[in-house]
């Protein structure tokens, strides 16, 4: 028998949603063994002349890791080295039962799971350890998924002191699915689906559970004795394929062989395996031959050719990591585009150096490179990656394979964190601001980051492209919502995933939050209906990814565990954090911690005025501890080591969540997208305060009600208002707003006049701010108080305050009253006849933006929305 050397790099590893095993991608392509009935010195596996032949025969049909649930001898394990199978080694307890009772019985289960660990001696064949099957749900609500979570780390650590090296997991179910469990190595879970619509969907789930982590079927199979071995063999077929087209990294068959040990007898009335109890072949041992042999990719299918594009500006520190990586793309028909966008540096030198297309142009922004790839790709599809992001060899494999199986207009995928960047990337991957993808659903996306962005070329050129006015960000978000206006879908890949470089110096990371914070302003101003009334994104979908700080005020959690928690598949539901949890986390909340000092400093003068200091501590110690919580839930990818590193590594990420809402607030006000935006020209419509409550207009073609109200509410949001639908109970249609500090209430009726034609009246009712009322009232008061008490300074500034809190809450009240004016107007005045057929009216002219951005000659302004035609050269601004 072949003896083994214990080298570090026969062992496996993570590599990024996969594993690898001596620097080559490792697909697990396995079968479970047992368990069986105990021999005399309760060794619960067949003996070992048996295991060779099941070893040959594994290997035999593509077979390449083993998975115990039971942990083997040294010689089994030095049989499966001899046959280059990995074992995935099951530590077995008492999970069955309630084993948390006492601290005795929960020290006794650690003590065992790490002298069963430390029995394997580190043995090369090892895949990896399994530290719990399927605890059965009824106890994790027993104690808690907290305490059982707690417990499970409390395994994973015991094991990697023995072994730290060696990779740990847990096997889990769906009726546990919600145990969070991050520290493991890579997750796995036992799924038993029978058709295949609902185990796509549930992969899609599973994945954004993992999320960067690799995802492992650690059982899939079909029990022949009740569905037939024909079934068996058909079923596992299109399993195995789905599950590694769907960017697993590996599943396991249930089982072997039809012998089962359960609860002290032998189950005779299941048979799961792939040979029978005398070793005898089933159909489905020759079909996993053929699909393990296939698998990941069949290789017969006709791929499209893809068009990779990097766009770079002064990118030679990391790109060279992109052409290395893309020259080693495993795919068949593709081409690499590089625009060179008026590099200083070595880029274009370096860029040469590989088979690509290399175009250098001047200085023009990211959006016109792309732009300029986008003309000059020959593939059907378009893939975009940064110049600081490398791709997976299979990246493309799995963004054709979506874009081959839906109608989707784009695919995108995760970045990951590659490690060896250094510990300040390491913080930054685990700090807000980082490109992340937004969810609707498992498997479609809202939006999708640059550094890793498909479009099928007809659905881009659709578009036009990508806008010129995003020279450095947000031209992805701005094409995500033009291609889904356009009637496509964005479709998310969970394994064609791209390593991408993080900032390793805050300078950097603050140059990039504060290129953000620009990028939002224009997203803004072109797309209002996007956000809140505080100028913050509102995502229709779920955003993913490290380093969001958290909330210190959140909605408990619940758990849909199912009359008596009996549910098959039972998810965790977390409702959203009410505003007062999520006001500390905007960026404008240092806009009042800023006004609290001032106020604090103000007490020296007028010592009132020193109430402010107790609130000035409390803002700023919410913000502290909220970094200081979010920081504590990094998952480093460097794994330090030793308490001192860890606390540095804690440190370093509190800070820069302190520092990345400062770099995108400076950002946001620099380009106006401010709490008091809002042009004070609007003061010129005064007099509409006085008007009528009610605006009018005659029709001569009828609509439904329903279809007058969406018309009015499109025009409404394309005057940069909030809306809001009435719900069953309300006495009013459409709340709109312009600012904080007034909301306009619109209540529509219809006369019927025969001959289709119909009389609108929309009446309309103001409703100030109750807060900006009292905050203007108690500035005012307090300046009057400090003025009587000749505290000069402070009257001077308090006033101030008052005054521009006025002027915005009136500017506020005019916008809201005249944006109801101006959309009823707009019922009578098309879009179409103000541009072809009324050219006085082009300066000047309100009209909503949601319509412009079907123009692409018309440029807009904020904030009264004027418009003005300009020519495609004029289109090149910044």
């Amino acid at each position: 028998m072949k003896k083994y050397i214990n080298k570090k790099e026969t062992r496996p590893s993570i590599d990024g949603k996969f594993l690898k095993v001596s620097e080559e991608r490792f697909y697990i392509k396995g079968v479970t063994y047992g368990t069986f009935a105990p021999d005399e010195n309760n060794f619960q596996f067949p003996d070992l002349k048996t295991v060779d032949n099941d070893f040959q025969q594994m290997v035999k049909s593509g077979v390449n890791t083993v998975r115990t649930y039971t942990v083997p001898s040294k010689e089994i394990l030095d049989l499966a080295l001899l046959y280059d199978i990995k074992i995935m080694i099951g530590l077995p307890w008492e999970q069955h039962l309630t084993f948390l009772d006492t601290k005795t019985q929960e020290n006794q289960i650690i003590k065992r799971v790490a002298e069963a660990a430390s029995s394997c001696e580190k043995h090369p064949a090892i895949l990896c350890y399994a530290i719990g099957n399927e605890i059965p749900a009824s106890i994790v609500r027993w104690y808690g998924d907290k305490k059982i979570s707690n417990f499970l780390h409390k395994l994973y650590k015991a094991v990697k002191k023995i072994d730290p090296e060696g990779l740990v997991t847990y096997v889990n179910f769906p009726t546990t699915e919600y145990l969070e469990l991050p520290f493991l190595d890579f997750d796995c879970f036992n799924v038993y689906l029978e058709t295949k619509e609902k185990l796509v969907k549930y992969l899609a789930r599973l994945h954004n559970l993992t999320r960067d982590k690799p995802l492992v079927l650690a059982e899939i199979g079909l029990d022949s004795h009740r569905n037939g071995e024909e079934q068996q063999a058909e079923m596992l077929d299109w399993q195995i394929r789905t599950i590694f087209e769907k960017g697993c990294a590996g599943a396991f068959v249930f089982s072997w062989t039809d012998e089962w040990w359960r609860g002290g007898s032998w189950i005779e009335d299941w048979d799961f395996g792939l040979v029978d109890r005398d070793r005898n072949p089933k159909p489905a041992l020759q079909v996993i031959g053929k699909v393990f042999t296939d698998v990941p990719f069949a290789s017969e299918r006709e791929l499209p050719r893809i068009s990779v594009v990097v766009c770079s500006y002064n990118g030679a520190s990391t790109i060279r990591d992109t052409m290395e990586g893309l020259a080693n793309l495993d795919y068949p028909n593709y081409e690499v585009i590089v625009i060179n966008d008026g590099s200083t540096d070595a880029t274009p030198n370096i860029a040469g150096e590989y088979e690509v297309r290399l175009i250098s142009t001047e200085n023009r922004g990211l959006s016109n490179a792309r732009n300029t790839g986008m003309y000059e790709a020959s593939g059907e599809i378009i893939a975009y990656i940064d110049d600081d992001a490398y791709p997976d060899s299979q990246w493309l494999k799995y963004l054709a394979s979506a874009y081959m199986s839906s109608d989707h207009g784009g695919v995108g995928g995760p970045n990951i964190t590659p490690a060896g960047d250094g510990p300040l990337a390491d913080c930054v991957a685990n700090s807000p601001g980082r490109p992340l993808h937004v969810l609707t659903t498992d498997e479609l996306a809202e939006h999708i980051p640059g550094c890793n962005m498909t479009f099928r070329r007809a659905a881009l050129l659709e578009i036009n492209g990508f806008d010129p006015v995003y020279r450095s960000a947000g031209d992805d978000v701005d094409a995500c919502w033009r291609i889904q206006q356009a009637g496509y879908t964005i479709g998310f890949h969970p394994s064609a995933f791209v390593w991408h470089h993080c900032r390793n110096s805050i300078k950097m990371y603050w140059k990039q939050q504060q290129g953000y914070g620009k990028a939002e302003a224009l997203l803004e101003k072109k797309w209002p209906e996007k956000y809140n009334v505080f100028g913050h994104l509102t995502w229709t979908g779920r955003v993913y990814g490290n380093g969001l700080t958290q909330p210190l005020k959140t909605r408990k959690k619940r758990i849909f565990y199912g009359s008596q928690g009996t549910a098959l598949f039972q998810s965790v539901y977390q409702p959203a954090t009410g505003f007062f949890g999520v006001l500390p986390l905007m960026p404008e909340w240092y806009l009042w911690i800023a006004f609290l000092g001032i106020i604090s400093l103000l007490g020296i003068e007028w010592s009132p005025l020193l109430w402010a200091t107790p609130l000035l501590l409390l803002s700023i110690f919410v913000v502290f501890l909220q970094a200081g919580i979010s920081a504590s839930k990094a998952v480093f990818v460097s794994k330090p080591d030793t308490k001192f590193r860890k606390v540095k590594y804690w440190g370093l990420t509190t800070i820069l969540h302190i520092v990345q809402p400062i770099a995108r607030l400076k950002g946001r006000i620099k380009h106006g997208l401010t709490p008091w935006r809002g042009s004070i020209k609007q003061l010129r419509n005064l007099k509409i305060i006085f008007a009528k409550r009610t605006e009018k207009h005659w029709s001569e073609s009828w609509k439904s009600t329903e279809d007058w109200l969406t018309e009015i509410r499109v025009n409404l949001e394309g005057l940069n208002n909030k809306v809001k639908s009435g719900k069953e109970f309300d006495r009013w249609d459409i709340r709109s707003r312009t600012g904080l500090f007034a909301s306009v209430r619109s209540l529509l009726t219809i006369e019927e006049h025969g001959g289709e034609k119909q009389y609108l009246k929309l009446k309309r009712k103001l409703s100030v701010s109750r807060f900006g009322t009292l905050l203007w009232v108690a500035l005012t008061s307090v300046a009057y108080l400090a003025f009587i008490s000749q505290a000069y300074i402070t009257a001077g500034l308090l006033i101030l305050f008052s005054l521009i809190l006025g002027l915005k809450i009136l500017t506020d009240i005019v916008g809201s009253l005249a944006s109801v004016r101006y959309a009823m107007k707009l019922l009578s005045v098309g879009i179409q006849e103000i541009i072809e057929e009324k050219p006085e009216l082009v300066e000047n002219q309100e009209v909503p933006i949601t319509a412009i951005r079907s123009y692409p000659s018309i440029k807009w302004s904020e904030p009264t929305l004027n418009f003005r035609a300009f020519s495609d050269d004029q289109r090149n601004f910044e």
